[in-house]
């Protein structure tokens, strides 16, 4: 799917200038597709690894992306860096698409150009992080349009403990998260007005002290040499299909695995699963000892 991402540029589709409406008039000289003409593109990438097909559905899609980056224009981004996020979004919902389910890609790829977009705008809306948790992504996100919508809806604007009982959350995080979306980035080398110390002197360290630090180096190390002494108690061709299935970065599937030893997928998982038995026995040698007794 690299590949494909790196495609993109060389056919005349490069995000520059924040000019969107140059961007636009070129990727609508790439016509829309037919759920028939979608399925076998999607068929030949997924079964044949036709980097040229995932090219062909991507670049069908892109007007779809534009039209879902305005949704985030309240943020005051450049709309291209948004487009930008929510392209490499819809290449991830390329790669990972099962034509087999029956709806057509852009059903699937709203979700994961959304996501990227998402991730970009709390990346880049503050340099300080606004909240990791699903809640605080959430009020994040809704706390601006829920806002806009009750001014619409009423007189005046709607107090804090309104908002709070509209998104159902606690007052106080409404509070924190329009303190904190309104200020944006505070400078921690700035002396405060009252006099106190610095921000950047009140912070306290998360990082563990040099002690910790030895001692979670050393179970690592010990946690790795018994996961490679229980490796050698399995067969060669056990310990080559846990090291594709579970170490590498993109496992490789039990097809995959399959073709190459010229044996069934249905082998490859008993293999599989015979080599994950003998694993969890040498590592947990007191559970079986155990279960025997």
């Amino acid at each position: 799917m690299s590949t494909a991402i790196a495609i993109l540029p060389s056919q005349g589709i490069a995000l520059r200038n924040n000019d969107i409406d140059k961007y636009v008039a070129e990727i609508r000289k790439y016509p829309l597709l037919s759920r028939d003409e979608e399925l076998k593109l999607a068929l030949k990438f997924r079964d044949e690894g036709d980097v040229q097909a995932a090219h062909q559905l991507v670049v069908a899609n892109l007007r779809f992306v534009v039209k879902i980056a305005h949704e985030f224009r309240g943020y005051s981004l450049k709309i291209l860096d948004l487009v930008q996020e929510g392209n490499i979004g819809l290449m991830m919902a390329v790669k990972k698409f099962d034509p087999d389910r029956g709806y057509r890609l852009i059903s699937y790829a709203v979700w994961w150009i959304r996501a990227y977009m998402r991730s970009f705008v709390m990346r880049t809306f503050s340099s300080v992080k606004l909240g990791s948790t699903h809640a605080s992504r959430k009020l994040f996100f809704k706390l601006r349009s829920t806002k806009s919508q009750m001014e619409k809806d009423g007189e005046a604007a709607p107090s804090t403990q309104e908002l709070a009982a509209a998104l159902g959350v606690d007052e106080s995080d409404v509070l924190d998260m329009e303190m904190r979306m309104s200020a944006r980035d505070y400078s921690l080398d700035a002396q405060p007005a009252d006099g106190r110390p610095a921000f950047l002197d009140r912070l306290q360290s998360d990082e563990a002290d040099q002690e910790e630090r030895l001692g979670d180096e050393e179970v690592k190390l010990e946690n790795s040499k018994t996961v490679q002494t229980a490796l050698m108690k399995l067969s060669e061709k056990e310990r080559y299909i846990v090291e594709q299935r579970f170490l590498l970065e993109e496992p490789r599937t039990l097809s995959d695995i399959g073709d190459e030893f010229g044996v069934s997928r249905e082998r490859v998982r008993q293999l599989e699963a015979r080599a994950m038995t003998k694993l969890k026995a040498a590592l947990n040698p007191a559970k079986k000892e155990a279960e025997i007794a």
